[in-house]
């Protein structure tokens, strides 16, 4: 396991020994499983530390592999980030016409999908879209599809194509700032996310990830677009499938475009390289920056949870992303709650599940009931809000009536039963005292604050709400205890 202090760590009955793979690289978490579980009598080992040798190290390193993504995110504060390509021996992507169709075999390509299925986003350019039209979905039932982001700085796309379909899964088209405002409106008609820049760069979008919470993030693009991102130093890992076929080309394109190195003392050596065989073709995997180390004195990142203020009572606390500081401030937040609905009792994986399942509830129709229901089953609240906001896209007839009057007291019932439920979300929402509580999102004019910060932050002022009531309950608890007792 990962030490990280979350709820997941109360004790089960049986459990005499944990042995622990990791330090949790975030500051806030590090350490507090470690101590919960001690306090609780059970023995704990870390790899490394309390538990050496051959095996122990070998262990620690297959934690490492696997927590690779967490680690490179709290490292580089930018998402994990894999460049993948298929190319023939002679180091070709596609034939001088453009065809790739296929360049490494089947086999292959069900790695690529599995690789997609563990990706929180996949990255194409337009190039791609136009000559190829992929569809870019893990294409398993029951099985996670990223997100699909297409990078165009001149928006030179196609009007119809499979990534526009949004039904499985969302696209964003990220472009520069006007450019072809009415292919922006089609493609906003059909449910696409279209997010403007004022110049595009492979960082700028990767920092647009960061900021929407991504771990692992899968380039799928030619050389045209892998340059420039190589370049910008995002890429932190390459997996090369190398097909036993050649076509040769003049013209045939390669996987990385021009990066302007002269001589070969500046080509970019790979460490921990591996190689596999897959089918007739050869995996070559390795890393273009070293896997983060979990030593004592290694690097850590602790999100800054204040921005400083002349004092404690004018302080702000910003809160986002559910891994920061304040993390369980976020509706996102790993927390079940059970409220009540027509007179059930039901139990809903995050306050964001219940949230979005209220937009359809009450509505009698059968295609709003199996909307709720479908929100419910979501595996996470990423799902769950992507399928609310876009059932209410395309069915807005089918929303409560009076939802926008309704949603804030809905989401204030909800954050009242969470921070109800578990006595340490709200012992930290009490200390935060009088600083003000702001939802940092980018994405979310009326929760959040927006990208420019003019959003309303809806969220945050029922949080400083919240902490009122709170703050008055202990107040009389206070005042019934200090009160002395008749003893005659």
């Amino acid at each position: 396991m990962v030490d990280h202090g979350m709820p997941c760590v109360r004790r089960k009955a049986g459990v005499l020994r944990v042995i622990v793979g990791l330090h949790h690289p975030l500051q806030h978490f590090r350490g507090k499983a470690i101590t919960a579980l001690r306090k609780a009598g059970i023995i704990v080992d870390v790899l490394g530390e309390d538990t050496v040798g051959d095996r122990a190290q070998e262990a620690l390193e297959a934690c490492q592999y696997v927590n690779i993504p967490l680690l490179y995110t709290a490292t580089h504060q930018l998402p994990f980030s894999v460049l993948k390509y298929a190319m023939t021996l002679d180091g070709k992507i596609a034939t001088s016409t453009g065809h790739s169709s296929w360049v490494s075999s089947k086999l292959s390509r069900q790695r690529v999908l599995e690789t997609r299925g563990r990706s929180n986003a996949v990255i194409v350019g337009g190039n791609t879209v136009r000559r190829d039209d992929p569809r870019l979905t893990a294409r398993q039932e029951n099985c996670h599809s990223p997100v699909r982001i297409v990078m165009s700085r001149g928006l030179d796309l196609p009007e119809e194509a499979n990534l526009w379909d949004v039904s499985i899964t969302p696209t964003i088209v990220m472009t520069q700032r006007g450019a072809r405002n009415d292919l922006q409106k089609k493609l906003a008609s059909k449910g696409v996310e279209i997010v403007e820049f004022d110049f595009l760069t492979p960082r700028d979008v990767m920092n647009y990830c960061y900021d929407c919470g991504f771990l692992s993030v899968l380039w799928e693009c030619g050389g045209t677009l892998s340059a420039p991102a190589i370049s910008a130093g995002v890429i932190h890992k390459v997996m090369a499938f190398v097909a036993p076929k050649i076509i040769g080309g003049v013209r045939a394109p390669s996987p990385v475009g021009e990066l302007g190195f002269l001589e070969m003392t500046q080509a970019l050596k790979l460490s921990n390289v591996s190689y596999e065989q897959v089918g007739p073709d050869l995996l070559i995997s390795g890393y273009l920056y070293p896997i983060p180390g979990m030593q004592v004195d290694a690097p850590m990142w602790e999100e800054a949870p204040y921005v400083t203020g002349s004092n404690d009572e004018k302080s702000v606390i910003y809160f986002h992303k559910t891994w920061g500081f304040f993390g369980a401030f976020s509706t996102f937040s790993p927390h079940p709650v059970s409220m009540e609905n027509d007179g059930k009792r039901i139990s809903w994986h995050s306050v964001e599940h219940y949230y979005q399942a209220q937009k359809f509830n009450g509505v009698k129709d059968r295609m709003a009931e199996k909307f709720a229901k479908d929100i419910q089953a979501a595996d996470c609240p990423e799902k769950a809000a992507w399928l609310g906001k876009n059932f209410a896209r395309q069915h807005p007839d089918l929303l409560q009536p009076d939802w926008q009057q309704r949603r804030t007291g809905i989401m204030y019932e909800a954050l009242a039963k969470k921070f109800s439920l578990y006595p340490d979300l709200r012992n930290l929402l009490l200390s935060t005292n009088s600083r003000l509580l702001v939802n940092s999102s980018p994405f979310d004019v009326y929760w959040g604050c927006g990208r420019n910060g003019m959003g309303l932050n809806q969220l945050g002022k029922l949080l400083m709400k919240l902490r009122a009531e709170f703050e008055a309950v202990e107040i009389v608890k206070l005042h019934k205890s200090s009160i002395p007792k008749y003893s005659g």
